[in-house]
């Protein structure tokens, strides 16, 4: 399901995703309309759902955050209590940034952050492998990052 976007509604979700920061006066002028119209259109994409949430962006380095690992988890039964009580408990875990369902091999894939890999270790003993239901999990930890970016490809 998708809503339909005209030239000015993408234009002012580029601008929004670069910087959410933006007034009201600002985002009209950069779009090319005044101010109500583009409050409007604003509320409109709001209420649709396309724009979900507005939020401040870390810099996860400078608070402390130095280890990014990506873990792939495989459940030992696909049943639908397995699957609810995994996905509940990775929505407990703020160590948790991202969690996604998987086809293929392994069953979810996690992007975790600890300060450090001791910090890991803990986290993952204490409380990633004691979630029922786990069978296996391999984790990659990140070297370094090439790319990061919360802004959709908008460009059509």
């Amino acid at each position: 399901m998708s809503v339909t976007l005209d030239a000015y509604d993408l234009k002012i979700l580029a601008l929004l995703q670069d910087d959410a920061s933006l007034s009201g006066a600002q985002l009209a002028e950069a779009v090319g309309l005044s101010q109500s119209p583009c409050w409007r259109r604003v509320q409109r994409l709001k209420d649709e759902g396309v724009i979900r949430r507005q939020v401040t962006l870390l810099d996860r380095k400078l608070v402390g955050l130095n280890t990014q690992i990506f873990a792939e988890v495989k459940l030992n039964a696909h049943g639908r209590s397995n699957f609810t009580e995994f996905t509940e408990a990775m929505r407990g875990f703020p160590e948790v940034l991202e969690c996604y369902v998987l086809m293929g091999s392994v069953d979810f894939l996690l992007r975790i952050v600890t300060p450090d890999i001791e910090a890991y270790e803990r986290f993952f003993f204490e409380k990633l492998s004691m979630v029922p239901g786990i069978q296996e999990v391999n984790s990659t930890v990140a070297l370094s990052e090439i790319k990061s970016t919360t802004s959709l490809p908008l460009v059509r």
